[in-house]
């Protein structure tokens, strides 16, 4: 071949160099050049993608050089076989971003990620699977979980640094020293990730204490800790990890900025704003990994928003519900925009980090004006003439229905009074109960001793128990199913003959955002859904708002088909952000609200500029505690 033909050829064709990422027992390399990876966690899945490359910006000009993605396989397979990689759903596209960035990415795509997230992340349509046992040695689960990591894996192939790609490792599980030590189950995880993300480093991340380690640690993958006491963690994990195949770089993979957020009246915001020297503490922590060359994550460097029914709740009795706002006192808050302990991390990582770029500016947040809210449609007006029937309540699974509300109805065959009992144990969450369309009350199973409803039901009378999933436990091993679980009994008096009526909220009724006409709202009335419209002159983040509703007790929020997650009056979390990147400029914007408990005041809303943490007090706690 002539050498101009060769030539031509090689300009021609894209070539891809394979990378190479190694260690030993204290350095990281990148194709034989020390690496110190100074990471942050920003999950995709919970930012807006109009916003990915700001945020990943925003890490870069805080000295970051590494990103750590989980990813939530309840969004990536929604419905058992059926994938979705769109949006924030298409992780090739974000690990696209992390490149273009000129950063690197760790990959945690679970099964099980925790995160404060449904079920840990993991789908829950695994509860109707036969035999299922989750994040166990059982071959339903593997099997399940080997569909869905060979589906991402052929998805980020192309990002993996085998490939030339950004992304350096892929994690094991998550915490699983926390749950359990059958080694059996996480190596054949560890098969399972080898065959969809061939010749790849693998690593365990476990809380650092020894009996965690241990029982978390996977021969041939990298041990590494988490949690707030770096000094300590690097300890313990020298002194328990002895075999030499999981050795390495001492890394805090998850260095936890604060804490997370509970709804509840008495449960406060978890923010270092304002604290200085817990800020400083903090940032000293990160000089002091970065002096000894050692290697860290900032878990959340940018926490986001839990979208739509993804935030899940503690594994207790009572439930604890994590809010809408994923901001876990994050450097970069949950609007995107520095929080006070981000500077305080960008000088500590500057100490030792040269050319770090320049922080871009960030537009102000806009205030809306006060809009009206119209009652436009009654949540069961238009409910089906075929339901799914059975003698006695179907758990929500069992219907095919994962998130959102079921309405269990029952027409009465006789008299019965007394307590209601909605099926065996604690409500499968919040329970809200109706005789002939007037709430009777509510039981929440957020308290240890929930309110008590009483009823006196007769021949014809029309129950409904509207069964809220307030989001499966994020660590448990417990069933994890929602809406009725066993008889619901009225006194002494079984209720048998139910009607389901499913509303996953999915989408938004036409109703509820088509505009026309009004409905009447009667004292007691069952759920409503309102409609109302704003303008705003700004685009993108200079759009930037978070939603006030004045008077609403509970419910949840769409802008323009969006579903920005739940409200509570109980707070901490008062208002629900906005992102400019789902309005329209100088257009209609169209609010569609779900009320599960209106009343009967004409009902406003507005856009803020600045939130406002706090609680009230919760007007359903009739006797509960």
């Amino acid at each position: 071949m002539h050498f101009y033909n060769l030539l031509s050829l090689l300009v021609a064709v894209r070539f891809v160099v394979a990378g190479t990422f190694t260690w030993d027992k204290n350095t990281f390399y990148i194709d034989g050049k020390a690496y110190q990876i100074a990471g942050g966690q920003i999950d995709p899945q919970r930012v807006p993608r109009a916003y990915w490359a700001q945020r990943l910006q925003m890490a870069k000009s805080m000295g970051l050089n590494t990103i750590f993605s989980y990813l939530y396989w309840q969004d990536i397979e929604p419905h058992q076989g059926q994938f979705d990689f769109t949006d924030t759903n298409d992780v090739a596209a974000w690990f696209e971003e992390v490149n273009k960035a000129g950063m690197k990415a760790i990959l945690r795509p679970g099964p099980y990620v925790c995160a404060e997230r449904d079920w840990g992340g993991m789908p829950g349509w695994l509860s109707q699977i036969s035999g299922m046992k989750h994040r166990s040695n059982n071959q339903p689960f593997l099997d399940a979980t080997n569909a869905y990591l060979a589906k991402v894996g052929a998805q980020v192939q192309p990002l993996l640094i085998t490939n030339g790609g950004p992304i350096l490792m892929v994690q094991i599980e998550n915490e699983y020293g926390w749950a359990g030590s059958d080694h059996t189950y996480t190596s054949n995880l560890a098969n399972i990730l080898k065959t969809n993300f061939p010749n790849m480093k693998l690593y365990t991340n476990d809380a650092a204490n020894a009996g965690a380690l241990r029982a978390g640690q996977v021969s041939g993958a990298l041990a590494v800790f988490d949690g707030t006491d770096s000094r300590g963690g690097v300890n313990v994990l020298r002194s328990t990890i002895t075999d030499s195949s999981s050795i390495g770089p001492a890394m805090n993979g998850e260095y936890w900025v604060r804490w997370f957020d509970n709804w509840g009246a008495r449960n406060n915001h978890n923010t270092y704003d304002g604290d200085n020297n817990g800020m400083q503490g903090r940032a000293d922590e990160i000089d002091w990994l970065l002096s000894n060359s050692h290697h860290f994550s900032i878990f959340m460097f940018h926490g986001g928003t839990s979208f739509d029914f993804g935030a899940g709740s503690g594994d207790t009795t009572p439930r604890t519900p994590f809010t809408t706002s994923y901001d876990y006192g994050a450097a970069l808050d949950e609007t995107g925009r520095p929080s006070q302990i981000y500077n305080y991390f960008r000088n500590a990582i500057a100490k030792h980090v040269s050319n770090i770029p320049a922080v871009p500016s960030t537009p102000s947040l806009t205030s809306v004006s006060d809009f009206n809210l119209s009652p436009v449609l009654g949540m069961f007006d238009n409910l089906t003439s075929t339901p799914r029937t059975s003698s006695s309540p179907l758990v929500m699974e069992a219907t095919g229905q994962v998130f959102g509300y079921i309405l269990y109805e029952s027409i009465a065959t006789g008299t019965s009074s007394g307590k209601l009992q909605p099926g065996n144990g604690a409500a499968r969450d919040r329970v809200i109960v109706s005789v002939n369309g007037q709430k009777k009350g509510v039981i929440d199973s957020i308290y240890r001793n929930p309110a008590t409803v009483n009823l006196n039901l007769n021949k014809g009378d029309k129950l409904w128990l509207l069964v809220e999933n307030l989001g499966r436990a994020d660590n448990g091993f417990s069933d994890q199913t929602k809406g009725i679980a066993g008889d619901v009994m009225v006194g002494g008096t079984k209720i048998t003959g139910w009607n389901h009526y499913n509303f996953p909220l999915d989408n938004v009724p036409t109703a509820a955002t088509s505009g026309g006409g009004t409905v009447t709202v009667p004292s007691n009335s069952p759920p409503v859904w309102y409609r109302g419209t704003f303008k705003t002159s700004n685009s993108g983040m200079a759009a930037d708002t978070f939603l006030q509703l004045p008077g609403g007790i509970k419910g949840v929020v769409f802008v323009n088909g969006y579903n920005l997650g739940r409200y509570w009056t109980i707070g901490p979390q008062q208002e629900l952000f906005v992102p400019g990147a789902y309005l329209k400029q100088d257009a209609d914007n169209i609010v569609s609200v779900l009320e599960l408990e209106p009343g009967t005041a004409g009902r406003v809303a507005r856009g803020v500029a600045k939130r406002t943490w706090k609680n009230n007090a919760d007007p359903d706690c009739n006797g509960c505690s």
